[in-house]
């Protein structure tokens, strides 16, 4: 391992040991409490431009392989972990994680503080940093920190979603021929908007039965609308995706579209803050956000579920003059799902495709194939 300085936003200068890609990188960090599933964190499109500490001390340690990527590539821009391990023990471990870091280009940085970092985020909030294997002057990072764009200035869809269409055809893991079967037999097709879509809601939605076609995020609401009208399609899902959702001023305009149409829908995290937006309710920043696999949200039963997030963005509390709450955090008392009145159309900011995680809200899918058949 070799030396890799760190420079904070808020001033903070701190030197580590790297691992994984080299070189110098600027994004947001932020902290994720997830126990488990470091591979699919780092492999989530939605943490494009930004560094993940991880509060789990021990990473690496059950490598990593094919199965649980959840996109074709890393997106983050690197990652803070207490203690690496090179070596790995499971038996569905291909390789160790410093490879799939190499190969993606994502620094990783080890025998840090890691707490020391969820501390100051969680006090100070989410912050802009640069880190370097190249760079050890102070002074020089700062600067180039300063020089580089924020990461709610740069629109991160463009470099996530997909650039052509494709059908979706594999469902939950270990049960992929069952759940495609399921979807070819399905009458109905949807079509999700990739803003950064994570692979195990592809497979959630193959595996509650539906045909699933995945669009690039600068798609057009006119072909859509035709296509549901000609019976084509039954329903639209607005996925995932990194960045501040009030820079997608274009997607805003053909959601808006989609919505004066009446075509059911169904959307997560930032495809849930697309929905406020485009309904006239602008998100806001939350102060470090909501990352990790243990946070308790209240259904529309009051029964508790224990849900993964990871969003910094969030819908406002004004959205009850058009929505129903359906889902609330526990935590803060945040919304985390609604349904829009008189419609079809409903989301929730948490993931309820957990993989892995806790399964309790997976229900969430199979609600929307009702609407859809």
């Amino acid at each position: 391992m070799q030396k890799v300085w760190i420079y904070l936003e808020n001033g903070t200068f701190l030197e580590a040991k790297s691992f994984g890609a080299t070189g110098t990188s600027v994004g947001e960090i932020v902290f994720n409490t997830s126990l488990t599933g470091y591979q699919e964190i780092i492999t989530d499109p939605s943490y494009a431009g930004q560094f993940v500490t991880f509060t789990m001390p021990e990473i690496g340690n059950v490598g990593v392989n094919e199965d649980d990527m959840e996109s074709k590539t890393a997106y983050c821009k690197g990652v803070f972990v207490r203690t690496y391990h090179h070596e790995y023990s499971n038996y569905r471990g291909q390789k160790d994680l410093d490879a799939l870091l190499k190969e993606h280009g994502v620094l990783g940085i080890t025998e840090i503080d890691t707490r020391y970092l969820t501390k100051m985020i969680r006090d100070e909030g989410a912050m802009m940093m640069i880190a370097s294997t190249e760079i050890s002057d102070k002074d020089e990072l700062a600067k180039q920190l300063a020089a580089s764009p924020r990461i709610e200035d740069i629109n991160y869809i463009e470099e996530v979603s997909t650039k052509e269409a494709y059908i979706h055809k594999f469902g939950a893991w270990n049960h992929e021929n069952k759940a495609y079967n399921k979807a070819v037999m399905s009458d109905k097709k949807v079509v999700v908007v990739d803003f950064g879509v994570k692979r195990n809601i592809l497979n959630e939605l193959v595996e509650s039965g539906l045909e699933v076609e995945v669009i690039p995020s600068s798609f057009k609401a006119e072909e859509l609308i035709a296509r549901f009208e000609a019976n084509e399609i039954g329903g639209i899902f607005l996925s995932n995706g990194p960045g501040d959702p009030l820079t997608l001023t274009e997607e805003k305009k053909q959601v808006q579209k989609l919505i004066e149409a009446n075509i059911p829908m169904f959307a997560i995290c930032l495809g849930h803050q697309m929905l406020s937006i485009a309904h006239g309710y602008d998100t806001y920043k939350l102060k470090f956000g909501q990352h990790g696999g243990n946070h308790p949200v209240a259904n529309p039963s009051k029964v508790v579920e224990i849900t993964a997030q990871n969003h910094n963005y969030n819908v406002p509390d004004n959205i009850i003059e058009i929505a129903e709450i359906t889902h609330q955090n526990l935590f803060d008392n945040t919304i985390e799902g609604v349904k829009y009145k008189n419609k079809d159309i409903f989301s929730v900011q948490h993931h309820p495709e957990a993989s892995p995680g806790p399964h309790e809200s997976k229900y969430i899918f199979n609600e929307f194939a009702k609407i859809v058949k």
